[in-house]
C-alpha cells in the first residue's frame, strides 16, 4: 500500500519545470518521494545534464527507472567547483543516508601510535586529528593491531606509556620497569642521551627502517662487548632479539623502501559486496579492514570502489598511494585529496609487479570475509525466521531491546540496542540517562526511557520498530504498554524474563495479555532474542559504570570543605585521576596551584 502511494505520487510528479531552470553549473542534487524521505544524493559538472538524464527513457538501468518512479520533489544546490560538489555530496550521504546511494559505514576514526613531544617522550595509543606537537605514525587499521605494536616497542626499546600526572610524582621505578618494559626515566635511571636514542630508534621502525635499526643496535652492541661493557652489550642483543620477532611478524615487505599505500581489494558474491582496505606503512602491512557497503546490489565495481575512496577518505588521512581493484575515472577525486593531505595523490589500478602481489593478497581477504558474513547471515537468517513463525509476525525486521542498569538506585541508566538487516546496529543504540526518579524503581527508569525513545516517533520521526524487546517481567512490560497507549502508538511488545532460576536457556517470554511462553534452549529464535538482550545489558551496564565512576570520583572531593570545583579540577589534572589523589602524601599534595600545608593536611585526612 504504502509504495503505491509513492509510486502514485511520482506518477503526478512532472520533473519539466525544474529541469528547464536548472543552469549549466556544478552542484548536488537531492531526490525526495511523497513522503520527504531522500531517496538519493548526487554531484555534478553541470547540473542540467546531469539531473536531465535520469528522466530520458533510454539508457537507464532497472535500478535507476525504480528509484525515478519513485521521485516526488528534486532539490539542487549550485557550488563553485566539482571540487566542492564532491564535498557536498560525501557529506550529505554521510549524514542523510539515502536510499539509492552506496553507503559505507562511517566508523570510528583510526587509532594511531604517537610519541609525545615531551623531553622524556612518551609511547601512547591516539584516537582522532593528529596535530604538530607529536609524532604520529599510522593509521592503523584496528586497535589491535596499534596497541600490539605499541607493546612490541615497549620490549625492545622500552619507552615509558605512563602519564605526564604520573611520570612527574614517581618517586621509585613502578612494575613495567620491573618487568623490563620501561627504562624507568622518571627517576634518572637511564640518561637522556640514551633515552633520546631509544627514541631515535622508535621513529626508524615505526618509519619502516628496520636494517637501519638491526644495523646500528649490532654495532652498538659489538662496542660495548670489545669494551668489556657487558651489561649494556646484553641489554643491545635483547633489543635485537625482540627486534627479529616484530620483523616476523611483518609478514608482507616491500622492495620499494619506505612506500606508503592503501590497498582497496573489491569481492562480489551472492548478492554481497565486501570491499577490503590493506594499509602498506614503511613498505610494511600493517593489517586490514573490511567494509560491506550498503545498497550495492547491482551496481559495477568501479561506482562501488570510487564511493569507498570519496566517502572514506575525504575529511581523513590519505596516504601518497592508492591502488585500487578498478579505474577511478574522477581526476577531482585525486586532486581534491591530494589538497586535503597537503602532499600528492596517486590513485592507480594494480598492472604488475609488486603493487599486483599487494591487491591479490587484499583481494583473498575480501573473499575470506565475504565467506564469513555469508556464513554469519545465514545463521542469522535462520534465527529471524524461526522467531517470524513463532511470532507469526513474518514482516519483523527491525527489533529494538531496552534494559537498565543501576547500582542500588544510584547511577540509573537505560539503553535501546538496534537489531535490522540480520545484525546489531550500533550506530543506531542510544543510552539514556535516568533523573527524577526514586532511587531503585525500575518502572519508573523504564517508563521515562520509552517516553523519550518513542515520542519523537507519535510525531512520524524515526524508524518504526516492528518488535520491541522488554529486558524484564510483567510490570516492566504493562509500563511499556502503558507508554504506547499514551503515545498512541501500536507496537509489538514482548517481555524477556531470566526465569526462576534465572539461568541462560531458561527465560520466560511474557506477553501483554499476561500469558508467558518458554522457548526450548536450543532454539535458534530464543538465540535471537538471548543476543540481542544481552547486547542490551552490556550497553546499559557500560554506560552505567561511567556514570557512576565519574559521580563517585566527583563527591569524594565534593564533600571535603575548602575544595571548591576549581581546586577540585586542578588536583585531578594535576595527579591523573581520584586514585592517584588518594595515593598521594601531603607533600605532593602541596605542589598542587591552590593547596596550601594545612589544606593539604585536611585533604589527606579526609582521605583516608
Amino acid at each position: 500500500m504504502q509504495a503505491s502511494r509513492h509510486i502514485l505520487a511520482a506518477d503526478l510528479f512532472d520533473p519539466k519545470p525544474i529541469l528547464a531552470s536548472l543552469p549549466l553549473l556544478p552542484g548536488v542534487y537531492r531526490y525526495y518521494d511523497s513522503q520527504g524521505a531522500v531517496l538519493y544524493v548526487g554531484k555534478a559538472k553541470q547540473l542540467k545534464k546531469r539531473v536531465s538524464s535520469y528522466f530520458q527513457k533510454n539508457n537507464v538501468s532497472p535500478r535507476i527507472r525504480l528509484m525515478v518512479s519513485h521521485i516526488a520533489r528534486i532539490e539542487t544546490t549550485v557550488v563553485r567547483s566539482e571540487a566542492e560538489a564532491l564535498l557536498l555530496e560525501n557529506n550529505l550521504i554521510k549524514s542523510l543516508k539515502p536510499r539509492y546511494n552506496i553507503l559505507f559505514r562511517d566508523d570510528k576514526s583510526y587509532p594511531y601510535i604517537v610519541l609525545t613531544g615531551d623531553k622524556y617522550a612518551r609511547l601512547t595509543y591516539y584516537r582522532g586529528t593528529p596535530t604538530r606537537r607529536h609524532q604520529y605514525f599510522g593509521p592503523y587499521p584496528n586497535s589491535y593491531a596499534a596497541r600490539e605494536s605499541i607493546q612490541l616497542l615497549q620490549r625492545i626499546f622500552r619507552i615509558r606509556t605512563c602519564e605526564d600526572s604520573v611520570f612527574n610524582n614517581r618517586t621509585r621505578p613502578c612494575l613495567l620497569h620491573q618487568i623490563n618494559r620501561c627504562t624507568a626515566p622518571c627517576v634518572g635511571l637511564i640518561s637522556d642521551a640514551d633515552y633520546q636514542a631509544d627514541i631515535h630508534h622508535a621513529v626508524l621502525l615505526l618509519q619502516g627502517r628496520h636494517g637501519e635499526v638491526e644495523q646500528t643496535l649490532r654495532c652498538a652492541m659489538e662496542q660495548a662487548a670489545q669494551t668489556q661493557h657487558y651489561e649494556q652489550a646484553a641489554v643491545l642483543r635483547d633489543q635485537l632479539s625482540a627486534l627479529h620477532t616484530v620483523q616476523q611478524k611483518q609478514f608482507v615487505e616491500s622492495t620499494g623502501g619506505t612506500t606508503d599505500a592503501d590497498i582497496i581489494a573489491l569481492a562480489m558474491r551472492d548478492g554481497l559486496v565486501c570491499v577490503n582496505l590493506a594499509m602498506m606503512r614503511g613498505g610494511r602491512h600493517l593489517g586490514d579492514k573490511s567494509f560491506f557497503p550498503e545498497h550495492a546490489e547491482g551496481l559495477a565495481a568501479d561506482e562501488i570502489v570510487q564511493a569507498f575512496v570519496a566517502q572514506h577518505y575525504l575529511n581523513c588521512s590519505v596516504p601518497p598511494l592508492l591502488v585500487l581493484a578498478a579505474e577511478c575515472t574522477d581526476a577531482t577525486l585525486a586532486a581534491l585529496l591530494g589538497e586535503q593531505a597537503g602532499h600528492a595523490v596517486h590513485i592507480s589500478a594494480a598492472t604488475g609487479g609488486e603493487r599486483r602481489k599487494w591487491l591479490e593478497m587484499a583481494q583473498q581477504n575480501a573473499l575470506l570475509a565475504l565467506q564469513q558474513r555469508a556464513t554469519q547471515q545465514g545463521g542469522q537468517q535462520l534465527r529471524l525466521d524461526r522467531l517470524r513463525d513463532w511470532m507469526q509476525m513474518p514482516f519483523v525486521q527491525r527489533i529494538e531491546c531496552f534494559d537498565i542498569s543501576h547500582t542500588m538506585g544510584e547511577a540509573t541508566v537505560a539503553s535501546c540496542v538496534v537489531y535490522e538487516n540480520l545484525d546489531m546496529r550500533q550506530a543506531q543504540y542510544r543510552r539514556y540517562n535516568v533523573s527524577g526518579i526514586t532511587p531503585g524503581d525500575d518502572y519508573a527508569a523504564m517508563r521515562q526511557a520509552l517516553t523519550r525513545r518513542y515520542q519523537k516517533l507519535a510525531i512520524g520521526e524515526g524508524a518504526r520498530p516492528d518488535l520491541i524487546l522488554i529486558d524484564g517481567g510483567l510490570g516492566q512490560l504493562h509500563v511499556a504498554r502503558e507508554v504506547m497507549q499514551a503515545l498512541g502508538l501500536n507496537l509489538a511488545l514482548v517481555g524477556v524474563a531470566k526465569g526462576v532460576e534465572r539461568k541462560a536457556g531458561m527465560e520466560q517470554l511474557i506477553f501483554p495479555d499476561g500469558s508467558s511462553r518458554q522457548l526450548s534452549s536450543d532454539d535458534p529464535a530464543l538465540h535471537l532474542i538471548q543476543q540481542i538482550r544481552d547486547e542490551a545489558h552490556r550497553f546499559a551496564i557500560t554506560g552505567h559504570r561511567a556514570r557512576r565512576g565519574k559521580a563517585r570520583t566527583a563527591s569524594s572531593l565534593e564533600e571535603i570543605s575548602g575544595v571548591g570545583e576549581q581546586r577540585r579540577r586542578s588536583l585531578l589534572t594535576h595527579f591523573g585521576g581520584l586514585r592517584e589523589v588518594v595515593q598521594a602524601s601531603v607533600e605532593q599534595l602541596c605542589q598542587v596551584k591552590g593547596i596550601s600545608k594545612s589544606l593539604a593536611e585536611h585533604i589527606y585526612q579526609q582521605l583516608h
